[in-house]
């Protein structure tokens, strides 16, 4: 029997017809679970190496592997919810009978649900993503299909002004008024500004932290913090030990809320979300003049790409070069007249 265990896990092990030892792992505490993976394991790659056929596996063994693989991913409960949709037209197929045919198929059948083009294109970027994955490190398949996406208009960017904001402020409840007069002085988003813990500030630095665990791009941030975010964080000291933001002494785990939706309808607001802050201070920065790179460091962001979006809401890097064909316009439509 050539299984044996590591903790509680068993494990698979054998030597392939072509040489090659196999280690791995069963992902089962079932004894006999583990000795039907091991022998069928052995089976596929005994044809594999004998008769020249590639494993066949199923697309419910390439989502266990990649939820395993993507345990990482900050966004992976999104993925999650994408991949129970994708299961009850996939639930009972092989990788290579996913053809292009069939991803058509599953893409036009969400849209007559109503479903939104984004949130079809969100539902194939996973399946894409399996695939190729399957293609290219797994070794599964031998070629991915390939997965058309939906058109998609381009989202504007939604911020608000500074009249607006005030607005906005004076309708919220005070613990509200705090994080958004705190999450415009910083840029962070939600989840960080909920969850910032007073381990994560240095009042006498002027500093504020993201753990790079807490961090979309994956990286510590260190934010640097003007006179409105301290005012903010002064308020808050002796309120709680732990977090910075609270309640009625428990932590605000959500701040897009209803008392939130109930303040943008008092103050006139609409379409506008608690990350749209992050927007609005981004946007505030490129109109103060703030460089394309610095607001990048400012917010954290993987790459400069990111931030170009705000690049249109200021040009005022670019006057300085708009006068370079002024004069030569003017000459030449004066020789022109002569």
């Amino acid at each position: 029997m050539s299984i044996y265990r590591r903790g509680k896990i068993w494990w698979a092990r054998f030597t392939a017809p072509n040489g090659k030892r196999i280690f791995k792992s069963t992902r089962t505490e079932d004894k006999k679970l583990a000795q039907e993976f091991h022998d069928k394991l052995k089976f596929d790659y005994w044809r594999y190496c004998q008769l020249d056929e590639r494993p066949v596996y199923t697309w419910q063994q390439a989502v266990v592997r990649w939820i395993t693989e993507q345990s990482h991913k900050k966004s992976l409960r999104d993925d999650k919810g994408h991949l129970r949709k994708l299961n009850s037209y996939l639930c009972n197929k092989t990788l290579v009978q996913i053809e292009r045919v069939l991803i058509d198929e599953i893409t036009l059948s969400r849209l007559e649900d109503g479903v939104k083009d984004s949130t079809v294109n969100r539902m194939l970027e996973v399946l894409r993503a399996i695939l190729k994955r399957a293609e290219l490190q797994w070794d599964w398949l031998d070629r991915a299909p390939h997965v058309r996406m939906l058109s998609e208009p381009k989202r504007r960017i939604r911020w608000i002004t500074r009249e607006e904001s005030g607005r906005l402020i004076r309708e919220l409840p005070e613990h509200l008024a705090d994080m958004v007069v705190f999450t415009l002085a910083s840029g962070l988003r939600e989840t960080n500004v909920t969850r910032l813990k007073w381990e994560q500030v240095d009042l006498q630095r002027r500093v504020a932290w993201i753990y790079a665990d807490q961090a979309k791009a994956g990286r510590d941030i260190t934010i640097p913090l003007n006179n409105d975010a301290i005012m903010i964080l002064q308020k808050q000291i002796s309120k709680h030990d732990i977090y910075v933001f609270t309640y009625q002494g428990r932590p605000v785990l959500r701040a897009n809320n209803h008392a939130w939706r109930k303040a943008l309808n008092r103050a006139g607001i609409e379409n506008f979300r608690f990350h749209d802050l992050r927007h609005t201070w981004a946007s505030w920065h490129v109109q103060a003049g703030t460089p394309i790179h610095v607001l990048q460091e400012l917010g954290g962001w993987e790459s400069v790409e990111m931030v170009r979006r705000y690049a249109h809401l200021s040009a005022g890097h670019l006057a300085e070069y708009a006068g370079n064909v002024s004069r030569s316009l003017v000459l030449t439509d004066t020789k022109l007249k002569q």
